[in-house]
C-alpha cells in the first residue's frame, strides 16, 4: 500500500469513529460489555456498599495508566489524569485534525460540540441552552466576573480561602472600577451549616450585588453550603457565583439544585476529561446581562454560545471529553462519589491514630469528600510534602495560605488501597522520625 493509500485509509477509519456518544465509541468498544456484565450482578448493592468493594473498582483502576506509574499521585484536586480511553480519543481526533487542519477541525469535529454540550447538561441537571464548552474554572468564572456590570461602591462578598485566581479577578475589578470586594475567613472544618450562612448574612449589606461561594474549598475540602447560601443571598436580592472546580464531577448533585446564578468548572479534575477542558453554566435568563470575557459579534445576545468565541482552539481536546462522560456515566455520580470518600476516609482515619498526626478536614459525609488536609507537628508542610515524595514518591501538594498549613492529599477512583496503605505508613515513618532524634538526644 503506498502512502497515497494508507492516508485514505487512515482518514477512512477516523471518519468511521463517529464519536463518543454512538455505538462505536471507544468506551464501548473497550469497556461497556465487561461493565454492563459487572453492574448486573451488583443491582442489589447500595453506593454505599459498592464504594467498599475491591473486585468492582479493580476494574475501573484498569481503566486508568495512572495506576502503573511510578509516583503515586494523591493531588488529584489539582488535575486527574484521563483513562486511556480518553487520552485514546484525544490522540485519534489529533491525527485527525492533522490531515487537514481547517476541515476537520472546523467542518468536521466542530460539528460534535452541540451533542457534547447536550450531554454535559444532562450530568448537570439543567437546559443544553445554559452551557457553555470552554477550558478550565478559571476561564468559566472569569467570564462572569469580568462580565457583570458592576458600578463603583457596589459590594461583592467571597472568602479568603476561595481560589486565587478568583479572588485577583474581583480585586482587578476592584482597583480597575472601585467596587468593593470584602472576604470572609473561615477556621476549617466547620461542621455547621448555620455558622458558614451567618457568617455570609452578616456581611451583606444595601450595596452587597454578589456572594462568591466555592462549593468545595480547594485547600481542605470542605463542602460549603451553596444552596442556603443562594437562598438566602436570594432572599435580599444579592447573586451568587458558585465555583465548581472540585464539585462537579465528584459530588451527585445537579447544578440548579444550588439555586445559584452563575457556575464554573474545570472538567480535567473529578470527571478526568482531557487537561485543559472546562464549562461555564449560567442561569438562562441572566445569559443575555453577561459580558462575554472574549469578543463576540453580538455581546448581549442571550446565546450561551457567545461566551465560546475562542478562536483556533484543541477540538480533540473538547471531543475527548466524551468518552470521559461514557467512563463517569457508566460509575454512576453517586458511586464515584462514595468511593472516593471511602477513600479519603480509609486512609484518615488511620492517620489520626499516628502520635503527632493532625487532620484539617471534617469526615463527616455533609462536610468533605475526596479532599483532605493532614499535617505533622514539627514539620512545615513544604517538609512533610517534599519527605513523601523523595523518600516514598507520593505526590501531594503542600499548603501554606493564610489560616491553612498542610499537606492536601486528594485520592482518585484508580487510587488502590494498598496506594493509600503506603501512604499511611510514609506518615508513620516520617512522624517518627520526627520524635526519634529527641528521644536518642535525651537518653545519651
Amino acid at each position: 500500500m503506498n502512502a497515497n493509500e494508507n492516508r485514505r485509509s487512515f482518514v477512512k477509519k477516523a471518519l468511521a469513529l463517529t464519536g463518543a456518544f454512538s455505538a462505536t465509541s471507544l468506551f464501548s468498544q473497550l469497556h461497556a460489555a465487561e461493565w454492563e456484565s459487572l453492574h448486573k450482578k451488583l443491582a442489589n448493592l447500595s453506593p454505599t456498599d459498592i464504594a467498599a468493594n475491591e473486585d468492582y473498582w479493580s476494574v475501573v483502576q484498569r481503566g486508568y495508566t495512572a495506576s502503573s506509574s511510578p509516583v503515586m499521585n494523591l493531588n488529584n484536586g489539582g488535575v486527574s489524569p484521563s483513562p486511556l480511553v480518553v487520552q485514546q480519543a484525544v490522540e485519534r481526533y489529533n491525527l485527525l485534525s492533522n490531515q487537514a487542519p481547517s476541515y476537520y477541525m472546523w467542518r468536521i469535529l466542530d460539528q460534535g460540540r452541540e451533542p457534547l454540550r447536550e450531554k454535559l447538561a444532562l450530568l448537570g441537571g439543567c437546559d443544553p441552552e445554559e452551557i457553555a464548552v470552554n477550558r478550565n474554572a478559571t476561564e468559566a468564572l472569569n467570564t462572569v466576573i469580568f462580565g457583570l456590570d458592576l458600578s463603583k461602591g457596589d459590594e461583592v462578598i467571597g472568602c479568603v480561602q476561595d481560589y486565587p485566581n478568583m479572588m485577583q479577578a474581583w480585586r482587578q475589578r476592584q482597583d480597575r472600577e472601585g467596587i468593593v470586594y470584602k472576604q470572609l475567613s473561615f477556621d476549617f472544618p466547620i461542621e455547621n451549616d448555620d455558622t458558614i450562612v451567618e457568617a455570609y448574612r452578616s456581611a451583606i449589606t444595601s450595596k452587597t450585588k454578589i456572594i462568591h461561594v466555592t462549593h468545595v474549598i480547594n485547600w481542605v475540602g470542605q463542602i460549603m453550603p451553596v444552596q442556603k447560601i443562594s437562598r438566602m443571598a436570594h432572599e435580599r436580592g444579592v447573586e451568587v457565583v458558585v465555583d465548581g472546580a472540585h464539585s462537579f464531577g465528584l459530588l451527585d448533585f445537579k447544578i440548579p439544585e444550588l439555586e445559584g446564578d452563575y457556575f464554573g468548572t474545570s472538567l480535567h479534575k473529578y470527571l478526568s476529561a482531557p487537561i485543559g477542558s472546562g464549562m461555564l453554566w449560567i442561569k438562562e435568563d441572566k445569559i443575555a446581562k453577561v459580558w462575554p470575557l472574549l469578543c463576540n459579534g453580538d455581546p448581549r445576545s442571550a446565546n450561551i454560545r457567545k461566551f465560546e468565541t475562542l478562536g483556533t482552539r484543541s477540538f480533540p481536546i473538547e471531543q475527548g471529553i466524551g468518552e470521559a462522560l461514557n467512563f463517569h456515566n457508566a460509575i454512576g455520580a453517586k458511586r464515584k462519589e462514595e468511593r472516593v470518600r471511602y477513600l479519603k476516609n480509609y486512609w484518615a482515619e488511620k492517620a489520626q491514630q499516628i502520635s503527632g498526626v493532625k487532620l484539617h478536614t471534617s469526615l463527616l459525609p455533609a462536610y468533605s469528600c475526596a479532599i483532605a488536609g493532614v499535617s505533622i507537628e514539627g514539620l512545615t508542610p513544604q517538609e512533610l510534602g517534599n519527605k513523601l515524595l523523595e523518600k516514598f514518591k507520593i505526590h501531594t501538594t503542600s499548603i501554606v495560605y493564610g489560616n491553612i498549613n498542610c499537606v492536601r492529599v486528594s485520592p482518585h477512583v484508580y487510587t488502590s488501597l494498598d496506594d493509600l496503605d503506603r501512604f499511611v505508613y510514609a506518615l508513620g515513618k516520617i512522624a517518627a522520625e520526627r520524635v526519634l532524634p529527641g528521644l536518642s538526644s535525651a537518653g545519651s
